[in-house]
């Protein structure tokens, strides 16, 4: 090993001698090919007779071959050609360096000290080269540059990760003869004739090609012509792939991918092989994409790193990431294309493999860390809680029970409690917070619970302070709509800790609000929050617990990842009696049967909410709005009846007075937006009409179609549409109407919209997702997550020596969020 070792490191010396003060001494250099290719030889008689088996004996072998394309024809190549030559030598050098050492350690057995701050200078140099502009790549300039930023590709590590959506299978070459109409067909032929052709009004550029079985003609209707005729000139050769046509009994091809063939031309980018297809932007095409793609993947691919360990590479078959990139870009030609377009080949695989368990390993820590933090012991005996479940007027579900027991469970541990508390509509996810509240209080604590909207965290203090009126407990509602002198008081009282349970909005994390001794935080409907508002509401504690409900059904798939480092506990049972709320669509031409609806359910004695997208007219768009339809409904429609209007951009007083009067029946019909889409409880409202649904996403009809079925009364909701739009706003409408079960319309929804429209995952301080897919990759999610947590549970802090550069890589792939984002 150390024979090789030297023999790389003597290739290294000149390379970087080379590549010092900007290539200075580059001009100087003669022969320099012959001298490089002679230590090569020396390598490929090393790897020939190298007794090395497996990984590292295929990877020696591929690398000297790699390095010694890379020096044939070095000594003519233009000084650009050469430097980017060099760059590419050195990059496979210090791959073939790091394999050595690898193997160097493996084979002594021994686990040497690792110097963190060379590793550091290592992982540095790497993402130095990787976080360069896109404009260091060869053929990307000021233009091009600027047009990939409309992409958000600014890095070269952006560009190689900028993945083909599809591939092409351009490997057989087809006589003309042989060629069928409607397929797409790959072509060699000379150029037997070229002409414009006039058709009525429009010029159209046509190049006849002859292999001899048969002539074909290529055309275009657009484009630069006087570019085309300098390319295509009377016998000359071409390759062409594109869709066949029929026209007038003659083969054609319309604006076809073309490359000319120069004598011995043997590597072709566009053809006789699996060929990329990248998803393309204004004035960049295929063929120049894939030209800046080759030059970034063999100029900077080698910088890419993944020091996952070699013993998990190699029980779960992972192949090298820097092979991977290459191939994923452009397969070898013995790959099988349809697991390329199914994002199934082994590169995909280690590409995916590399973001889940990288993601999964921060997770792995953060939850770790919540468990070396020094957390709060509560007594979860105390006699508040039995009380409290004494005065109740209803009994608690098995599930709530379940879940209450599960929270206990936490609380009476030393460290601190992170649960993610997921119930349905109506499930009963306050009752159980406030069992937890409670729990905090007996204990000499403080609780907090944050809304994200004033009418929920009015709703909220409603509840609370009616339960803890027998409790002996004291309640505050602060919100910013909270007069300044009452918000004085009660800061004040907050600080001396006559206050026991504080209900807020965002309003709780401002600064000059400090708690005497917050023990439990609850953030209910945590998707309304980023991460940044959650973690400022825990650090006013010193390492409270922390319950986050949401009444947005999570998928296991998503919830596992999304809160890998959260426990789970879900309300999986409603409350007896309550029935399922029966959903309809409806079409505008059948309103006058809905407004019949409206006065039955009226004369019953009930309520009705009519929920609008917008809140005024829009000139640009064609929709209903709340405003001007409140006036037209009250006016016109239903003048026997009280109409009322709420939306979001009205003060927190102006919709506490609405609601109020809603809670009184003193408004009969109530028109909205989707400000009330959250935790409005009024138990006489039995009718959901929503306008335009086919606009509204999936979760977004359940929750408005909660605000209804609030109680025992028969509940109805109707979907009126004005057009059926798309394929998945049909698919979205059928689902409502077939269902009430939550997580059953949840998974649908993250099928219909994949993961990070159904989390908003980008505002919540997750890294983004480059390749994968939770639902495709579900497989290797679950493979990746078991990997990182077995690893985290053997080193917690990733503080062996040989998980140094783990450590340092994935501080990188999180920058600094593991830390922060501790409420998930």
């Amino acid at each position: 090993m150390q024979n090789l070792t030297e023999i790389v490191k003597k290739i290294e010396a000149p390379l970087l001698f080379l590549s010092k003060d900007g290539y200075k001494n580059l001009p100087l250099v003669k022969n320099f090919e012959n001298s490089m290719l002679r230590f090569i030889d020396r390598l490929k008689n090393f790897a020939n007779i190298s007794t090395h088996d497996g990984a590292f004996g295929i990877i020696l072998k591929n690398k000297t071959r790699e390095l010694e394309k890379t020096f044939l024809n070095f000594d003519t190549c233009s000084i650009d050609d050469k430097k980017e030559r060099i760059d590419r030598a050195l990059a496979i050098v210090r791959d073939m360096l790091r394999h050595c050492n690898e193997l160097t350690r493996s084979s002594s057995g021994q686990k040497t000290a690792v110097d963190a701050d060379d590793v550091k200078r290592k992982v540095d140099g790497l993402y130095e080269k990787l976080s360069l502009p896109v404009q260091y790549v060869k053929g990307i300039g000021p233009k091009v540059s600027q047009l990939l930023g409309k992409k958000n590709i600014k890095t070269v590590e952006d560009l190689l990760y900028f993945f083909p959506r599809k591939y092409e299978d351009r490997r057989s070459l087809k006589q003309i003869s042989s060629t069928i109409v409607g397929n797409r067909e790959t072509i060699i032929g000379n150029i037997v004739d070229v002409r414009i052709q006039r058709y009525r009004n429009t010029k159209i550029f046509e190049a006849a090609i002859d292999d001899g079985s048969e002539k074909l003609v290529a055309k275009w209707f657009h484009g630069n012509f006087d570019y085309l005729r300098k390319t295509f000139k009377k016998g000359d050769r071409f390759i062409l792939t594109g869709d066949i046509k029929s026209y007038l009994f003659e083969k054609n091809m319309i604006h076809p991918d073309f490359e000319r063939l120069d004598e011995g031309s043997d590597e072709l980018l566009h053809f006789k092989r699996i060929v990329p297809v990248y998803s393309e932007t204004t004035s960049l095409h295929q063929k120049y994409i894939r030209k800046i793609m080759m030059n970034a993947v063999h100029g900077y691919r080698s910088y890419m790193v993944s020091p996952i360990p070699q013993e998990i590479c190699e029980r779960n078959g992972l192949v090298d990431i820097n092979e991977s990139i290459k191939n994923i870009h452009f397969p070898d030609s013995d790959q099988n294309i349809d697991l390329y377009n199914g994002f199934k080949s082994a590169a995909h695989r280690r590409v995916v493999f590399d973001e889940f368990f990288f993601f999964e390993l921060g997770m792995a820590l953060k939850k770790k860390g919540y468990i070396l933090d020094t957390g709060i012991k509560f007594n979860t005996e105390g006699p508040l809680v039995d009380k409290f479940l004494r005065v109740l007027p209803f009994t608690l579900t098995n599930a709530q029970m379940r879940v209450i027991e599960e929270i206990h469970h936490d609380m009476a541990e030393k460290y601190p409690m992170n649960r993610l508390l997921q119930g349905d509509v109506g499930s009963g996810k306050t009752v159980v917070s406030m069992v937890s509240m409670i729990t905090a209080c007996q204990n000499g604590y403080q609780s907090a619970i944050m809304a994200p909207t004033e009418i929920l965290a009015e709703q909220h203090f409603s509840n609370i302070q009616g339960w803890s009126a027998s409790l002996d407990l004291t309640v505050c509602l602060l919100t910013g709509s909270t007069k300044t002198r009452e918000r004085k008081e009660i800061i004040q009282r907050i600080e001396t800790g006559d206050i026991n349970i504080i209900v807020g909005t965002h309003a709780l994390i401002q600064e000059g609000i400090n708690f005497k001794n917050l023990g439990l935080v609850v953030i209910d409907e945590q998707h309304r929050f980023g991460v940044v508002q959650r973690a400022i509401l825990r650090e006013k504690g010193i390492n409270p617990d922390v319950l986050v409900m949401t009444a947005t059904p999570i998928p296991r798939t998503l919830a596992m990842t999304v809160y890998g480092d959260l426990d789970i506990s879900v309300i999986d049972e409603l409350p007896p009696g309550k029935k399922p709320i029966k959903t309809k669509v409806f079409y505008e031409s059948s309103r006058h049967r809905v407004y019949d609806i409206i006065r039955k359910e009226i004369g019953k004695g009930n309520q009705v909410f009519i929920v609008y997208p917008l809140v005024e007219e829009s000139e640009t768009l064609d929709l209903k709005d709340a405003t001007g339809m409140a006036r037209h409904l009250q006016e016109d429609t239903f003048p026997e009846f009280k109409v009322g209007l709420i939306h979001g951009k009205m003060k927190g007083r102006e919709k506490n007075k609405i609601m109020d009067q809603f809670l009184e029946k003193n408004i009969n019909i109530l028109v909205s937006t989707t400000v009330i889409e959250v935790g409005i409880d009024i138990p006489t409202a039995s009718l959901m009409i929503i306008e335009h649904a086919e606009r509204f996403g999936l979760s977004q009809l359940h929750q408005l179609r909660g605000r209804v079925g609030r109680s025992d009364v028969p509940s109805y909701c109707i979907l009126i549409v004005h057009h059926y739009g798309s394929d998945e706003a049909r698919r979205r409408l059928r689902v409502m109407e077939q269902t009430n079960d939550g997580f059953a319309i949840a998974e649908e929804d993250l099928a219909i919209r994949g993961p990070g429209d159904f989390m908003g995952t980008r505002q919540s301080g997750l890294p983004d997702f480059r390749v994968s897919n939770i639902l495709r990759d579900a497989i290797i999610l679950n493979r990746a997550r078991q990997e990182a947590f077995s690893l985290v549970k053997d080193d917690p802090y990733l503080a062996k020596p040989e998980h140094a550069m783990l450590k340092e890589v994935l501080l990188r792939r999180w920058q600094g969020r593991l830390d922060f984002a501790k409420t998930g």
